[in-house]
């Protein structure tokens, strides 16, 4: 009979060992989950950030050619970024090695998109994302050859072509990194791919610089590096 109840009693405390962790087990899978309900029921509305653009304005600074840029960004539940950028560009280029030719321009430019934050953690202020931009650009050329001697005639002969009006529709694929440094303050990069999409190059096959798109060409490589500030 001893035996038999020590049996039982065995049992009783493996069966209330066992309910005991699987009731922690419960409990720790409900804590979780309503963490995770706390963590995703942010508002819709995260607010709106400005944001500027340190590589377009150094560009204008120490060559012939750069932009200056800002953006308007809205937050939506920290995963949504619609995006609105605007810029003005400018290029002053004087006698290129290969063709003579002095080019200028100026004129704005704009981008609307969408970032995706892809972290999993996003609530932290910080932000690892991807989107894409339509961007476009109306701006005129003005283009000089110096006086040369005809290679034929011998005469002299220039050319020249002002104010020749075009413009361009490009997309952009981004990839970038927002990080908080503190307070409102983040700082932050991106990558951009760009692909020409249509556009009106006036009299000449190909414009050498397009406000907001860069150097011309069919597609391209671009980069940022960005000051925001959360509102």
């Amino acid at each position: 009979m001893a035996s038999l109840a020590s049996t039982s009693t065995s049992v009783s405390r493996r069966s209330l060992t066992f309910s005991l962790l699987l009731l922690l087990s419960t409990l720790s899978a409900q804590a979780q989950g309503l963490l995770r309900i706390q963590q995703d029921s942010v508002p819709f509305f995260r607010g709106v950030a400005v944001s500027f653009d340190l590589v377009g304005a150094t560009q204008m600074l120490i060559s012939d050619y750069g932009q200056y840029e800002g953006a308007l960004r809205v937050n939506l539940r920290d995963r949504y970024f619609p995006i609105f950028e605007a810029g003005y560009g400018k290029a002053d280029h004087h006698g290129d090695q290969v063709t003579g030719i002095s080019y200028r321009t100026k004129a704005p430019y704009f981008r609307l998109g969408l970032d995706f934050n892809i972290l999993k953690r996003k609530h932290t202020g910080n932000r690892l994302f991807v989107g894409f931009r339509y961007a476009c650009t109306y701006y005129k050329i003005d283009l000089e050859r110096k006086t040369f001697a005809d290679p034929v005639w011998k005469w002299p002969t220039g050319y020249g072509v002002q104010g020749q009006a075009c413009n361009m529709h490009w997309l952009e694929v981004v990839f970038g990194l927002d990080a908080k440094v503190f307070g409102p303050l983040h700082l932050g990069w991106s990558a951009r791919y760009k692909r020409r999409l249509f556009g009106n190059n006036g009299v000449t096959e190909r414009t050498w610089y397009v406000p907001g798109f860069g150097i011309y060409g069919d597609s391209r490589l671009g980069a940022t590096f960005n000051v925001t500030i959360d509102i």
